[in-house]
This record gives structure tokens, C-alpha cells and sequence, in this order.
């Protein structure tokens, strides 16, 4: 069970997951505010999948920049900051809110790298 977990887990790299986890914290940190003075705050149940979201994030942002890199390739696309923060802003957003979904593709992927290797 360890080397399942290790080879699945520890695939991505330390510094790679920090990274993704610390910019993957912006949105339970957004909702925990967001929601703080609200009358009606939300269950335990959202807090439990920000918590699974968080800790799957940075897996579901490898997939995206996997997805992304086969797509576009070494492209470079000149384009307006505020436009480029945006769509980085949003396309974190959706990792995070799927990340339950689609890390699970991410984790295979780097169990079957790991294992090859």
C-alpha cells in the first residue's frame, strides 16, 4: 500500500505540488471570506470537498498543463495582462472545482509513469 501511494502521489515532485497547492489555497481562503458574515454559511459538506479540491488541485492542474501543452504545443501568444489574468484565474477555478474529477486522470497517469520507470 505504501509503494501504491508513493509511486501515485509522490510522482508529481514536491516543489510542483507546493506551488499548485499554495495558488490552489486562493479559493477556500475566497469562500471562507466570502462567506463568513453570511447568515446562512455553508454546510460541512462544501467545507469537506474545498478540503478534498485543495489537496487534489495541483493533480488536476497537471492534467490541465498536459491537456494545454499537447494542445497549443511552444506556441507563445501575445495577448493584454489583465486578459491573460483572467483566463489563468479562471481556468485554477475550474481545476479546483473539478479536481475531484479529474485529478483521478492525473493520478493514473503518474502510477503508470512511476511504475514504468
Amino acid at each position: 500500500m505504501s509503494a501504491l501511494f508513493w509511486r501515485t502521489f509522490g510522482g508529481l515532485g514536491p516543489a510542483c505540488y507546493f506551488r499548485h497547492f499554495f495558488f490552489g489555497l486562493m479559493f477556500p481562503v475566497l469562500m471562507y471570506f466570502g462567506n463568513k458574515d453570511n447568515l446562512y454559511p455553508p454546510g460541512w459538506q462544501a467545507y469537506a470537498y474545498s478540503v478534498v479540491s485543495t489537496l487534489l488541485y495541483p493533480y488536476s492542474r497537471f492534467v490541465y498543463e498536459a491537456v494545454a501543452g499537447f494542445v497549443f504545443g511552444r506556441n507563445v501568444f501575445f495577448v493584454n495582462g489583465g486578459v491573460l489574468l483572467f483566463a489563468k484565474f479562471v481556468t485554477m477555478l475550474a481545476c479546483w472545482v473539478f479536481a475531484v474529477f479529474v485529478a483521478p486522470v492525473g493520478l493514473l497517469y503518474l502510477y503508470v509513469r512511476t511504475d514504468a520507470d
